[in-house]
């Protein structure tokens, strides 16, 4: 007994041939040109010799499969039974690829099973060809079915109906639920079904933990199969004599609830379940036509849209919440009873899903979070990069494979700069300015657009910090001033400079050197928290303006950082810093994982505190303030042994980080 499969490898494919090779006969197999790279993969996973499985090359978009007429001679009357599971499994293909592959290659193998005097024809359907059937769809039901607007349900449902009304040979027919991984190993190819949602258990597992509960959605009953089960009941269902013409339903008896099955694998995740479900039926009340009318409105279109990019949820996936078609497969368990072939329960599988899941097809495994991988033949700007954070950040650049663009005021140091660089075998490009001259960073602006077409990544290092109080500070209103005019003007000019160019291009990042004064407001600074608030104020509003264009702002709210920025307070000299390359390592982590901010738990503390007891904070910092004097240099008094006592190191170290 001889059979063909088309689809043989794919995930359930591969599985059913497994099975088929336990009984005698030859298996043919469908695989396409340029494919037959995964012949020997498949060959090796079913362990079996050469002769019993055979490749044929042919393509389903082509009539008789694209096979010369000695090959369809050599299979006429051979076959016994043709297995049709080639098709497009996916809520996310556009409608055109779903009806060429799932229809019109549907067409194609009815015209190869009647050429080839195929016994009998077996088309692996799905219960999406119901639709959205309100109620129990039984086996022998088909043009009942209903709610067939999404393209993957209708190809599906039209897919079948070919099948009934085209098919000349003996047919079957199998419509698996929602198919998950292998319930003993739980391997899986692809995200789909209740997949899409495990990115959302994970990220409510990292936010809280597993004791708290939480709100979620009860809706419809979600009919889940694992891949074995789907398999071996083909197998089975088969060879059955006496059962052609017939439809045959894989699905669970016993379906659960959306809630229930998303705490069953917040269970295997170790995440919060869902103690409170709110029911989606509740929101029916509102009229179709009001929901329809909303759901036009661009603000919402927009806002729905970036919800679920973000969420990596199909555009449809919460219309099937509300999933409302039950199954009756009755008949089929029937034929099944005795075999040892039946549905396992969910919670004695679920935990090898998500396993599987997270080891192997979490999205986050994909992505390249090496600092190269961001990097490399990109342009980027770090400014400030003579000394201190800018440099150490540039050679990490560098070395990672970036094309550095080197800004600084003086050449000198910057030359240097350049030349460890260089000797690392890295690219750099050099161009000194004074960034308080906005006519100046204009001019860079240009220069390297005409030199290198623009800039990928800006980082506004470049800064100045005043540590005086205000009470030394009546007459020295150029401190604010000019502190303004670097921390704050000159990083807004080369912000708005590089922008369009980052528009044209539909990416590109803007990190800004911030301050842990930003979080903490400590006193003797409040010239450079000033400017460097106005900064971080400005990324926060021009991030939600581009949140749609591929660009991303990050602010760093940078702690204490030994640099010769600090250098004239002595008192630094005896309090916890940051190395140049350990605040580099910040900088590498912001380019690599691009969030929103990077800040310390004490400045998060801080912020905290100010929010929470705000009049607290504030005593606090008034002790700290009176704790620390002014630096010599702010008092214009002669240099000498600023030695801090054990009450400002104890402080210092217990407020590690936060410049006082």
């Amino acid at each position: 007994m001889n059979y063909f499969v088309t689809g043989a490898s794919g995930f359930i494919g591969q599985r059913l041939v497994e099975k088929l090779l336990q009984r005698p006969g030859t298996v043919y197999f469908l695989i396409r040109d340029g494919h037959q790279g995964k012949v020997e993969a498949l060959r090796r996973r079913w362990q079996v010799d050469h002769a019993r499985v055979i490749p044929v090359v042919g393509d389903l978009t082509l009539p008789r499969l694209g096979l010369s007429d000695p090959d369809l001679a050599s299979l006429k009357g051979q076959v016994a039974h043709m297995f049709h599971l080639a098709a497009i499994y996916d809520l996310k293909s556009d409608a055109e690829s779903q009806y060429q592959v799932n229809v019109e290659g549907t067409r194609t193998a009815l015209e190869f099973a009647a050429d080839i005097g195929a016994g009998c024809f077996h088309m692996v359907s799905s219960i999406a060809a119901a639709g959205m059937y309100d109620g129990v769809f039984r086996e022998d039901m088909f043009e009942e079915a209903e709610g067939l607007k999404n393209p993957y349900f209708r190809s599906k449902h039209d897919s079948e109906g070919l099948v009934r009304s085209d098919c000349s040979v003996p047919w079957r027919i199998y419509r698996p639920g929602v198919v998950v991984g292998d319930s003993r190993t739980g391997e899986m190819d692809k995200i789909d079904g209740p997949y899409y949602f495990f990115k959302i258990i994970q990220k409510l597992r990292r936010a809280l933990p597993q004791w708290m509960p939480i709100i979620g959605l009860e809706g419809g009953r979600i009919n889940l199969v694992p891949v074995d089960f789907v398999a071996a009941a083909m197998d089975h269902l088969a060879h059955v004599d006496g059962q052609n013409g017939k439809t045959f339903h894989l699905t669970d008896p016993a379906p659960l609830r959306i809630g229930d099955v998303m705490n069953l694998f917040a269970d295997a995740a170790h995440a919060p379940r869902m103690s409170l479900r709110l029911n989606a039926r509740m929101f029916e009340f509102v009229p179709m036509l009001v929901k329809q009318g909303l759901a036009m409105l661009p603000p919402v279109k927009h806002l729905s849209k970036q919800i679920m990019d973000d969420l990596g949820l199909p555009p449809d996936m919460l219309s099937m919440i509300n999933y409302p078609t039950r199954f009756d497969a009755r008949e089929t368990q029937k034929l099944l009873q005795g075999t040892g072939i039946s549905v396992p329960a969910l919670d004695q599988y679920a935990w090898r899903l998500w396993d599987y899941w997270e080891r192997h097809l979490d999205p986050d495994l994909f992505i390249d979070r090496t600092l190269s991988g961001k990097v490399r033949q990109r342009v980027v700007m770090v400014t400030g990069a003579s000394s201190g954070i800018g440099k150490a950040t540039a050679l990490k650049i560098a070395k990672a494979g970036g094309r550095v663009v080197l800004v600084a005021r003086g050449e000198e140091k910057l030359l240097e700069t350049q030349a460890e660089i260089e000797q690392d075998g890295g690219e750099s490009h050099m161009y000194t300015a004074d960034l308080t001259d906005l006519g100046a960073c204009d001019s860079l602006i240009q220069k390297v657009k005409d030199d290198l077409g623009g800039v990928d990544i800006l980082i506004n290092n470049a800064g100045r910090s005043i540590r005086r109080a205000i009470a030394a500070s009546y007459d020295r209103f150029h401190d604010f001033e000019r502190t303004m005019q670097l921390n704050y003007f000159g990083a807004l000019r080369l912000t708005l400079g590089v922008l369009p160019g980052m528009v044209e291009q539909r990416r590109g990042h803007v990190i800004n050197i911030s301050s842990i004064g930003v979080l903490s407001n400590a006193p003797r600074f409040s010239a450079y928290v000033a400017s460097k608030a106005a900064l971080d104020a400005f990324s926060n509003c021009a991030a939600s303006e581009f949140a749609d264009t591929g660009i991303r702002f990050t602010t760093i709210n940078m702690p204490l950082v030994r640099t010769p920025m600090i250098a004239p307070t002595k008192l630094y000299q005896q309090v916890p810093t940051l190395t140049p390359d350990e605040a580099a390592d910040l900088v590498v982590e912001a380019i690599v994982r691009r969030p929103t901010r990077i800040a310390t738990r004490t400045g998060i503390f801080a912020a905290m505190l100010h929010a929470l007891t705000p009049k607290f904070a504030q005593t606090v910092l008034n002790t700290s303030f009176r704790l620390f004097p002014d630096s010599e240099a702010s008092r214009s008094a002669k240099p000498g042994a600023e030695q801090a006592s054990p009450e400002q190191i104890a402080f210092a170290q217990l407020t590690r980080g936060i410049h006082w």
